[in-house]
């Protein structure tokens, strides 16, 4: 444990105790504790990102309609109105096409958790 020997933790304790005093030791060793515990869930998280290996993101193509030019704008007639220029999948953002058709969700930190705790329990 740190390499601390059992006469230098009881000195730690008596300095805690005198400097402390009995009645907030033991609040202060269970906020030590949780402090602990965070710091190793928050260290073992980080190992589980840097060692999970990496899946390629696929990304869709583009139907070959989409892609190719649009065929010549007709002119309006006499009696017909002009009609909005049509938008093309070119024009729309990509990243709304890739997150809408692979389905991906970036991670919580629930959801962060909750592996863990599945990982944990194995």
């Amino acid at each position: 444990m740190f390499g601390i020997g059992l006469p230098e933790f009881i000195l730690i304790l008596v300095v805690g105790l005198i400097v402390f005093g009995p009645s907030k030791l033991p609040e202060l060793g269970r906020a030590v504790g949780k402090g602990m515990r965070e710091f190793r869930k928050a260290s073992n998280a980080l190992q589980a990102a840097i060692n999970a290996p990496d899946e390629p993101v696929e990304r869709p193509s583009a139907p070959a309609a989409a892609r190719a030019p649009e065929a010549a704008e007709t002119v309006p007639t006499a009696g017909e109105e002009a009609a909005p220029p049509k938008e093309t999948a070119a024009q729309e953002p990509e990243t709304s096409s890739v997150s809408a058709a692979s389905g991906y969700c970036p991670p919580t930190q629930e959801s962060v958790r909750a592996q863990l705790e599945e990982q944990q329990k194995l």
